[in-house]
């Protein structure tokens, strides 16, 4: 009868442990990534070689059962974020990971036009239209566009701009109808909706968040893998790689070199989440330099946060803080080769 209990027991305690693993807490939870090595994924045609290796580190992120709750409690490098920090009021799954793949295909943009600007090498746009990133509920667009939907006609007008597509909405009356053009997974489509006002502006819409949709064309062509990469965080070092694919100068000197930080077109080095995380990463992957954001020495920049992370984990990498693009080609062109 004992045994019959304790078995009875010990299934109704793993059926518990089991399903309470499905159910998710109003939390995301952020931990070490990995620091990838950025020659396999980024390839500038004929371009040259190097003796050492530009790393872009991540963080890993996934939504919070009650176990990985608690094991981020009470683990040093692995952060609690309220869902509310992490994704915008009303997205859905689907429109956050739209959201991030474009910034992930933004900062990929901004990183070529920096590398190849400073390469002395020309740099050309072609706009595609507007990439949809949102979908607003209970608007005209709900239910018919999806995020990822690439719209470049209005009424049989193309346009090249955001700009240009909102001031042709814009132009028409509460309740006129108008007709989209967009494609989707490689499929034109086309859509009849009928313009409603914004909630916010009061403004003729049909409900959507969007952003320009283009293009960059350069010589020599570049690739980048990002496919497995997310967010706009990676922009910098894969500025670093792109360039010095360009150059004949090999700038990595030898040594493995990580970092992070958004790319700005203008060759501004910006903020990032996560980066105490990302030290541990590169530390884990064996780099001896990480570039963090300086933030014009900010009280509170990602370079001090990642100095610290680095004398918290008795670290021999070297932290070095950047404000621009050319702050880094100026300290690599400096450094001894190994």
């Amino acid at each position: 009868m004992n045994k019959r209990f304790y078995t009875r027991s010990f299934i109704i305690v793993a059926i518990i442990i089991m399903l309470s693993s499905f159910y998710h807490l109003p939390y995301y939870v952020s931990k070490p990534g990995m620091a990838k090595e950025l020659e396999p994924i980024i390839e500038v045609e004929n371009g040259y070689e190097e003796e050492g290796s530009f790393m872009l580190t991540t963080v890993r992120m996934g939504k919070a059962n009650i176990y990985a709750y608690l094991i981020a409690k009470m683990s040093k490098y692995q952060d609690l974020h309220p869902v509310e920090d992490i994704r915008a009021e009303d997205e859905t799954d689907e429109e956050y990971n739209v959201r991030q793949l474009y910034l992930m295909d933004s900062s990929k943009l901004s990183a070529i036009e920096v590398a190849y600007k400073k390469a002395g090498l020309p740099v050309e746009f072609n706009y595609r239209g507007v990439y949809v990133l949102n979908v607003l509920p209970d608007m005209p667009a709900d239910g018919i566009l999806e995020p990822a939907d690439r719209i470049y006609a209005v009424d049989g007008t193309e346009f090249e701009s955001s700009q240009q597509f909102i001031d042709l909405v814009a132009s028409k009356e509460e309740g006129d109808e108008i007709m989209l053009t967009y494609e989707r997974n490689g499929r034109t489509e086309e859509a009849a909706l009928t313009v409603d006002l914004l909630p916010q502006t009061k403004k003729p819409g049909v409900g959507i968040s969007l952003v320009d949709d283009k293009e960059i064309k350069v010589e020599p062509k570049v690739k980048v893998d990002s496919s497995d990469i997310g967010g706009p965080s990676a922009g910098f070092m894969f500025s670093l790689e792109i360039y010095n694919q360009l150059v004949e100068e090999d700038l990595t000197r030898g040594y493995e070199i990580a970092g992070t930080g958004t790319m700005s077109s203008d060759g501004t080095i910006g903020r990032i989440g996560g980066i105490e995380q990302k030290v541990v990463a590169a530390d884990k992957a064996g780099a001896e330099f990480f570039f963090a954001p300086n933030e014009n020495n900010a009280e509170n920049s990602n370079y001090l946060e990642a100095s610290a992370a680095a004398d918290d984990i008795d670290t021999e990498m070297k932290i070095v803080p950047v404000d621009t693009f050319d702050d880094a080609i100026e300290y690599l062109l400096a450094l001894e080769e190994k």
